[in-house]
C-alpha cells in the first residue's frame, strides 16, 4: 500500500466545521497515514489566527501584564471545536492549558508560546481520528546554531513512526539541545510535512490548503487565473525568487531532494485535482507555452557607462566586489560593450547609495554612471517555452499592444523564464497583457 504524507494548513482546520472535512478526506484513502496540522486559522476575513493570539497573549505575560482574558478567548476556540465534534477530552485539554499558562508566567519564550497553536491541534485531531499524538518537540531537532538537523531529524521521525500505523504530528516547531521549543521561520508547518514525507519514503506529499492549486498568476491583479496543473521544482523556485506566493525552497528541499512528488489540494474541493510538483515533466504536457507568471516592484539599475570595458580584464569583478562590500546582492546584470547594469532591491541600495556610488568611481573610473529608481520585474516562467517558437517575440508583442516600455531582458541559457525590466507603474498591466496572450486566448 502507498504512504501518503498529508499536510493541512490553518483555513483547513479553523473550526469543528472544518475538522471534519478533514477526517473525511483522511478516511477516504488509507494511504494517508501521517497527518501535520496547523494551528487553527480565520474562520471568517475579520478573525484572529490562533498563532497570533498567542503571540499577542504571551508578549502581555512577559511584560507581566494581566493576559487573564486573551488566555482565556485562546481556550474558548479549542474547547468550542472539541465540544462541537463530541470528544472527551476537555479534562486533558485543561491540563495542557494550566501548563501553558504557567509557562506563559515564567516566559518560556515566543517560539514556545506560537508552537501552542499546532500543538494543540494536533491533540485534538489525533483524538478526533483515533491517530497516535507525536509531539513533534521529540523527533525535530534544531542544533545549536539554530539550523535543522536534518539527518538526525529524518532518523527519529522514521524510527517513531516505524511504532505506530497513523500519525498526527504538529507543524511549526521541534525542539533545541537543551529541550526548548524552536519554531521554523516561515512555512512551518510545510516544512514540517516534507520533512516527514522525506523521513518515511512517501510516495507522496499532500498539502491541504483554501485553493486548488497554484495559479498561473496573481489573482489580486488578474481575477480567476488559471490553475497550474503540473510543475517542476525548477519552475516553482523561479516563481517563488520572484514573488509568488508558493512554497519556501525550504519547505522543498527534503521532498525535492527524496524525489517525492508534492500535491498541492483544496480541502474546501477535494475533488480538484490541484497541483502536483515534481522533479520532471514534458515540455508539452502543460496546455500553456508557460507555466506562470511573476514578479515584484521595487529594484533600482545601476548602469555604468566606459568606452573599452569589454577590454579591460577584471571589470566586472571590480564592479561587483563594490555592491559585496556594502552587503548587496545583485538580481540581474545586463551588459553591453560599454556598459553594464546592476539591479538591485531599491531599499537595500538607497540605505548605502554614496558608499557605493563612492565605491564603485574608486574602482573601475567610469565614464557616467546612471541610476533608475523606477524599476519592477516580470518573469515569464515556462518550461514549454524551450519548445515553442517565437515566444520571447509574442510577450514583448504584448507588452508593445499595452503601450509598455521594456527597460531590460534577461533570459537564462536554459530556457527556462524570461525576465523584463518595466516601470512599476507598468507592472500590473504587464501581467495582464502577458496572461492574456498565452492563457486567455488559448481558453
Amino acid at each position: 500500500m502507498q504512504t501518503k504524507v498529508v499536510k493541512f494548513g490553518g483555513s483547513s482546520l479553523a473550526d469543528a466545521n472544518q475538522f471534519v472535512k478533514v477526517a473525511n478526506i483522511i478516511k477516504a484513502d488509507p494511504s494517508r497515514r501521517y497527518v501535520v496540522p496547523s494551528a487553527p486559522g480565520k474562520r471568517f476575513p475579520k478573525d484572529t489566527k490562533v498563532t497570533d493570539m498567542l503571540y499577542a497573549c504571551y508578549d502581555v505575560a512577559a511584560r507581566g501584564g494581566d493576559f487573564s482574558e486573551m488566555f482565556e478567548a485562546i481556550v474558548a476556540r479549542y474547547m468550542e471545536i472539541v465540544r462541537e465534534l463530541g470528544l472527551k477530552i476537555e479534562d486533558r485539554l485543561t491540563r495542557e492549558f494550566s501548563t501553558i499558562r504557567m509557562s506563559f508566567m515564567a516566559r518560556a519564550g515566543r517560539d514556545y508560546a506560537a508552537s501552542r497553536g499546532e500543538y494543540l491541534n494536533g491533540i485534538v485531531l489525533a483524538n478526533y481520528l483515533g491517530f497516535s499524538f507525536i509531539d513533534a518537540a521529540d523527533v525535530i531537532f534544531f542544533g545549536e546554531d539554530g539550523k535543522l538537523r536534518l539527518k538526525e531529524t529524518c532518523h527519529a521521525v522514521k524510527d517513531r513512526l516505524s511504532e505506530v500505523g497513523n500519525a498526527v504530528i504538529p507543524g511549526f516547531y521541534g525542539s533545541m539541545p537543551n529541550d526548548t521549543v524552536k519554531t521554523f521561520s516561515r512555512g512551518g508547518s510545510d516544512i514540517t510535512g516534507a520533512i516527514v514525507a522525506a523521513a518515511v519514503n512517501a510516495d507522496l506529499y499532500e498539502n491541504w490548503t483554501d485553493v486548488s492549486g497554484f495559479f498561473v498568476t496573481d489573482p489580486r491583479i488578474v481575477p480567476n487565473p488559471e490553475i497550474i496543473r503540473s510543475i517542476t521544482y525548477r519552475e516553482l523556485r523561479e516563481l517563488a525568487y520572484m514573488g509568488a506566493g508558493v512554497f519556501h525552497e525550504d519547505a522543498i528541499f527534503p521532498v525535492r531532494q527524496a524525489g517525492i512528488p508534492i500535491n498541492i489540494r483544496n480541502t474546501n474541493r477535494p475533488e480538484d485535482e490541484g497541483t502536483v510538483i515534481t522533479e520532471s515533466a514534458p515540455e508539452d504536457s502543460s496546455p500553456y507555452t508557460v507555466t506562470g507568471i511573476a514578479g515584484r516592484r521595487g529594484f533600482v539599475t545601476v548602469t555604468i557607462e566606459k568606452d573599452m570595458m569589454n577590454a579591460e580584464l577584471g571589470f566586472g569583478r571590480r564592479v561587483l566586489e563594490v555592491f559585496e562590500k556594502n552587503g548587496i546582492s545583485f538580481e540581474h546584470m545586463p551588459s553591453g560593450i560599454d556598459t553594464m547594469s546592476i539591479i538591485v532591491h531599491k531599499d537595500e541600495f538607497e540605505a548605502r547609495e554614496s558608499s557605493i556610488i563612492e565605491g564603485l568611481r574608486r574602482a573601475v573610473s567610469p565614464d557616467r554612471i546612471d541610476i533608475d529608481r523606477d524599476v519592477a520585474l516580470l518573469a515569464v516562467v515556462g518550461r514549454g517555452m524551450r519548445a515553442q517558437r517565437g515566444t520571447a517575440a509574442r510577450i514583448f508583442a504584448a507588452l508593445a499592444h499595452a503601450k509598455v516600455n521594456v527597460k531590460m531582458i534577461d533570459q537564462g541559457s536554459s530556457e527556462l523564464n524570461i525576465i523584463v525590466g518595466i516601470t512599476n507603474d507598468d507592472f500590473e498591466t504587464s501581467v495582464k497583457a502577458v496572461y492574456d496572450i498565452f492563457v486567455t486566448q488559448r481558453l
